[in-house]
């Protein structure tokens, strides 16, 4: 895998932070992939992320992110989300 300042040199819109306290996570089945959702404490918009299988809840613990801002398009109206990239606890 790719260290994470070549990940960040590479791609300019990709933004990393650390030591991010998670408020919510919700994990829901979709296809053969498991959507994963997490709230971050002082951000208005969810961060998003699939894994193949199911993973430890991660409500209230501190995580590390490298993620970039997106939109998606529900009933007609465009919601700012973030695609995580990778995401460890710190």
């Amino acid at each position: 895998m790719k260290t994470l300042k070549n990940l960040l040199i590479e791609n300019q819109n990709l933004i990393y932070t650390c030591m991010q306290k998670v408020e919510s996570h919700v994990q829901r089945q979709q296809d053969n992939w498991i959507l994963n959702t997490v709230l971050i404490n002082g951000y208005d918009v969810p961060f998003k992320y699939k894994r193949q299988r199911m993973y430890r809840s991660l409500k209230g613990l501190r995580v590390d992110l490298i993620y970039y801002a997106s939109s998606e398009k529900i009933a007609g109206i465009d919601f700012e989300m973030m695609n995580v990239i990778k995401i460890n606890r710190s």
